[in-house]
């Protein structure tokens, strides 16, 4: 299988499984999603790979994946739950680089196997991490003000909040994307690659990031309906 139809399908999994998990579990499965996301994101951008003849590192659709829960808890929770999701997910990033650090305290047995594997993978990890825990909370933050922002404007201009979702969705997450890419490439892989790859990187990324962005404005459509749906049975239980 090539990495074209890899990244397609990873998308497509990607967003039907915020749906399924803000389906069954509400906010509280968007929460988890988030943090999932975002620690697995970080590990999958060690991972360079070559995919529409550009060069790129994996973790831009997860990435993109919290972007669409935040625009999601914002449009049906409001933006302290939005924001809420963002402080969740730092907090687990930073568990999980104090807790995965921590295993390099110990002095492997002569039978082990993994240790080194491990170690090469994680290696890299703080710097990333760290980079991604500065550079999320700038660009998630600015997402969720951005939107917001949006949303006004268009209830101003038009008279009515639940028009124009696809603008204020994709107004914000657009920016917002373009500060995440910038500053996580230049943050994680300066001295890693050489200029002209981080470029690449950057560059290549970004229109993946527009992709998602895109890719993402009818799940939100879709987690609206539902939302409306559930409230809509609520209302008619009591």
């Amino acid at each position: 299988m090539n990495n074209e139809l890899i990244l397609i399908i990873s998308l497509i999994g990607t967003y039907s499984a915020v749906l399924i998990w803000f389906t069954l579990f509400g906010e509280k499965g968007l929460f988890c999603f988030s943090v999932v996301a975002t620690i697995t994101a970080n590990i999958e951008a060690l991972i360079l790979i070559n995919a529409y003849g550009m060069e790129q590192t994996l973790g831009n659709i997860l990435f993109g994946a919290t972007f669409l829960i935040t625009d999601i808890l914002s449009e049906v929770k409001g933006k302290k739950t939005s924001q809420k999701a963002v402080n969740m997910s730092m907090f687990a990033l930073v568990c999980f680089i104090l807790l995965s650090q921590s295993w390099f305290l110990y002095n492997p047995s002569e039978n082990d196997t993994l240790f080194s594997s491990i170690s090469a993978v994680f290696s890299n990890t703080p710097r990333i991490m760290i980079t991604s825990l500065i550079v999320y909370f700038i660009s998630q933050r600015f997402d969720v003000w951005a939107y917001h922002k949006w949303w006004n404007f268009t209830t101003k201009k038009f008279g009515d909040p639940k028009k124009y979702l696809w603008l204020r969705n994709n107004g914000s997450t657009l920016l917002s994307q373009l500060i995440n890419n910038i500053l996580f490439t230049f943050g994680s892989f300066l001295f890693v690659y050489d200029f002209p790859t981080l470029i690449d990187i950057c560059i290549s990324s970004y229109v993946i990031f527009i992709v998602t962005s895109l890719a993402d404005t009818p799940a939100l459509y879709l987690a609206r309906y539902i939302h409306a749906k559930k409230q809509a049975k609520i209302k008619n239980s009591d």
